[in-house]
């Protein structure tokens, strides 16, 4: 199996809405998140390699974009956590052309202290 991994750091912010969450969690407050979108696939496309790797790049830095200095409250529904962001930016890069990656993963780092994946076939 071959893998490409990109990541696009940023930084938005969020405020949780669960029953109940700690006060500084339930304050508007701001994290660096990291995202790694990994691609991988069983052969090489025409060109001899998974996808291009500006693609990615591009792609990921397209869907980063939409949270970069946002309030994740505003763009995802129910409590913004980090797993939804990590979906958010699974839907966005699931339309990227890579007729040879057959499965995509994305991490989201939250400050470098944890991170949450979501992975799916993108056939």
């Amino acid at each position: 199996m071959y893998e490409l991994t990109v990541t696009e750091s940023f930084v938005a912010q969020h405020y949780l809405t669960v029953p109940n969450p700690p006060a500084d969690e339930a304050a508007l407050h701001s994290h660096v998140f990291t995202a790694e979108a990994t691609f991988r696939g069983p052969e090489l496309g025409e060109y001899g390699y998974l996808l291009d790797i500006d693609l990615a790049l591009d792609a990921l830095s397209d869907a980063a974009e939409r949270y970069r200095d946002e309030t994740l409250n505003d763009h995802l529904e129910g409590n913004p956590s980090a797993e939804r962001l990590a979906r958010a930016l699974f839907d966005a890069l699931a339309t990227v052309d890579a007729p040879a990656a057959t499965e995509l993963t994305v991490t989201v780092r939250e400050d470098d202290v944890a991170s949450v994946s979501f992975t799916g076939d993108l056939r």
